[in-house]
């Protein structure tokens, strides 16, 4: 979900010495027409491309971020999957305010993420394992999901750690 605060929480992971990755970007995700979808396209990730992060992974926990149509493919392959949540105000408030990503700037955007709150995120929550609120302290948010990594075995496993995925 736009503006949930995966980028923060993933920062946030990175400092306290955690391998992440946002698989909106570096290639782990194509862009498919959408005509359905009020900005005309979607995101999807490159399975092949994620796979290959997740093999080639081999100590400590991996946290990876991203919301697509088809993640669900790999849901096996996750220690488990952490839904970051704030209310509608939060989240179109801090679209709105972030300078560093243009996504939701426009009508389209803003008319998507709309969209995703009431048809998304509901699905989301039925598939997640946990889910965080993220209208608090990003520090509050991150020790959360370290803690979920923790307890659901991402430290280290004698097949090799699997990811988790705020």
């Amino acid at each position: 979900m736009s503006g949930a605060g995966k980028t923060e929480a993933l920062r946030g992971l990175a400092a306290r010495g955690h391998a992440i990755r946002d698989l909106d970007y570096d290639g782990y995700s194509v862009l498919r027409r959408a005509p359905d979808a009020p900005v005309g396209w979607e995101q999807l990730w490159d399975l092949p491309k994620v796979e290959a992060l997740i093999d080639a992974h081999t100590s400590g926990a991996l946290f990876l971020a991203g919301t697509v149509r088809n993640q669900g493919v790999l849901r096996d392959r996750f220690d488990a999957v952490v839904l970051l949540t704030a209310p509608r105000d939060v989240l179109l408030a801090r679209v709105a305010a972030r300078s560093d990503n243009p996504y939701g700037k426009d009508a389209a955007g803003r008319a998507q993420i709309e969209h995703d709150i009431d048809a998304v995120e509901p699905l989301l929550r039925r598939g997640a394992s946990h889910v965080v609120p993220t209208d608090r302290p990003v520090g509050e948010v991150v020790a959360d999901v370290e803690r979920i990594a923790t307890c659901a075995g991402g430290t280290g496993r004698k097949d090799g750690p699997r990811p988790t995925q705020p």
